[in-house]
């Protein structure tokens, strides 16, 4: 059973959309034949950090495009041009290019070029980076101003991390063609959790707690569930450095592979023996910041629902103390915008009464500031559907391009958000090689605007304790 993916109608709409991007210009060359510098991507811009990815590709003997390992430079200067000097330089070779840059100035625009062999990258045919607005297009971009007050706590936001899965990127019925990892290296699952663990543990994230929105796993068999779950313990403690809520994905099974655990009506719940009991939302205090986790899964469908008793859990628990810095999050997005944009339409998402009423509960309770989804694979800020003042916000998977988590820095006077993505060799070399999954339109749905990626928020989160 496909429990994730859209109809077949969509299916074919996408596969003809694949056919556009093929008339446009093709990436710069330095000359004919030799080597290519692409994928131009500015990933991340904080306030005083920027992050630059690129690749740079050559021609084999047939004249197919292979990797060409080669050094990385960054260059800032005035949004003028005027001033471009060296900022970063990495003479170590690599095909699949990551440069973060520091030191930089709150609310300033920079003119930038990534450089490599001493030719400048340029973003791939996608539009998703080639569109006039765009810091690639502009070759500038502006770095944040943060939130006023302290910093308090560093937030990471994941999801679809698909542990035990082997071929990426198939929607349904086999279609479009799916990528598998290359012969001899390890799972990308496991490639891409364990980076992202890795910089969870980096004191340039300085990440105080994980928050995973579900399919940790590829469909919550014992085995992968228990590997995700032993890689996660092994990081840290759960209910305190991590914390996880249920996917589709992750939903009870039927079948013999799952008679070893416990049963669930009919079918057999892996993923609740080792983590939480369906339809069963997980509450979380640190000192004065509360974190709710919502199981938001169907059985055998891919779309969301919320039952009455969790749903008046929850009403109950925000009541009691309505004004608390409230972060909730669980798979399914909610909002009527996020059902009418993402691929698979309005029946992928949670389904329209629970969503009316899940933000009616949020009107009652101001404290609540962010709700964080996953599941469409991409990033994405969505309207509420009620004037509420919270964002609604989907993270790209873990699993594959873009291939990374969101970090949430929570200030006293609001929070900024930042999508990163992670950067072990391994994961920058399985990032590149996945975005190509649709036929090479992964980047135009996944990747989200620099908007989305990257922005501030007023709001008094002062009642939140330093971590």
């Amino acid at each position: 059973m496909n429990c994730c993916g859209p109809n077949r109608r969509q299916v074919l709409g996408l596969l003809a959309a694949a056919a556009l991007p093929l008339t446009w210009s093709s990436p710069v060359r330095a000359q004919p034949g030799s080597l290519v510098v692409t994928d131009l991507e500015v990933v991340t811009v904080t306030d005083r950090t920027a992050v630059l990815t690129w690749t740079t590709l050559g021609q084999d003997a047939n004249g197919a495009p292979v990797p060409v390992e080669t050094d990385s430079e960054v260059w800032l200067g005035d949004p003028d041009g005027s001033g471009l000097r060296q900022v970063y330089g990495d003479s170590r070779p690599t095909a699949y290019h990551y440069a973060e840059v520091t030191g930089l100035e709150p609310g300033r625009a920079y003119r930038f070029e990534a450089r490599s062999a001493g030719l400048p990258a340029a973003p791939a045919v996608n539009v998703a980076t080639r569109q006039p607005n765009t810091p690639e297009s502009l070759g500038v971009f502006t770095t944040l101003v943060p939130p006023p007050g302290r910093l308090l706590r560093t937030i990471a936001l994941s999801d679809d991390i698909h542990y035990g899965e082997e071929v990426s990127g198939i929607i349904t019925a086999g279609l479009p063609p799916g990528l598998r990892q290359e012969p001899g290296l390890a799972p990308y699952p496991e490639i891409m959790l364990d980076a992202l663990l890795d910089d969870m543990h980096r004191p340039d994230r300085a990440v105080d707690h994980l928050l995973l929105a579900g399919d940790l796993t590829a469909e919550a068999t014992p085995e992968q569930v228990r590997g995700v779950h032993a890689r996660l313990a092994n990081w840290g403690v759960s209910g305190r450095d991590w914390l996880a809520a249920r996917g589709n994905h992750d939903r009870p099974h039927l079948g013999a592979d799952y008679e070893s655990c416990s049963p669930y009506l009919d079918h057999h719940d892996c993923w609740g023996d080792s983590f939480s009991a369906r339809q069963q939302l997980a509450a979380y205090e640190l000192g004065e910041l509360r974190l709710i986790a919502l199981d938001t899964t169907e059985l055998d469908i891919p779309g969301g629902t919320l039952d009455r008793a969790q749903l008046d859990e929850l009403r109950e628990r925000l009541a009691a103390d309505p004004d608390r810095p409230t972060l909730l999050f669980g798979h399914h997005p909610v909002t009527t915008e996020s059902g009418w944009s993402n691929l698979a339409g309005p029946s992928f998402i949670l389904n329209a009464a629970n969503a009316a009423e899940l933000q009616s509960i949020y009107r009652a309770a101001p404290g609540v500031f962010l709700h964080h989804s996953g599941h469409t694979h991409r990033n994405r800020r969505t309207r509420p559907d009620l004037p509420i003042p919270v964002e609604f916000l989907e993270v790209a998977a873990c699993k594959e391009y873009p291939g990374g988590y969101t970090l949430l820095r929570l200030y006293e006077g609001g929070y900024m958000v930042n999508f990163y993505k992670t950067r072990t060799d391994a994961a920058r070399r399985w990032s590149t090689r996945s975005r190509g999954e649709y036929f090479g339109l992964q980047p135009e749905y996944t990747l989200g605007t620099t908007a989305d990626r990257n922005h501030t928020v007023l709001r008094d989160l002062t009642g939140v304790s330093p971590a």
